[in-house]
């Protein structure tokens, strides 16, 4: 299972990596960004790669 890490402090909400992520795993829900069945991540980063503030980590 992927370890998703959000770093809080710097994640402003944009949704731009839900809006990329494949296996739907980044999910806003009530405006936040959440980790919705990380063990459904393929590794692919395109989150990572997407991330305007550089706040997703993936291990």
């Amino acid at each position: 299972m992927a370890d998703i890490t959000i770093d809080t402090n710097k994640c402003d909400d944009c949704g731009d990596c839900t809006d990329v992520c494949p296996m739907e795993v980044l999910i806003l829900k009530d405006g936040k960004l959440t980790v919705n069945e990380p063990e459904e991540c393929s590794y692919c980063e395109t989150c990572v790669d997407i991330c305007p503030n550089e706040c997703i980590t993936i291990e």
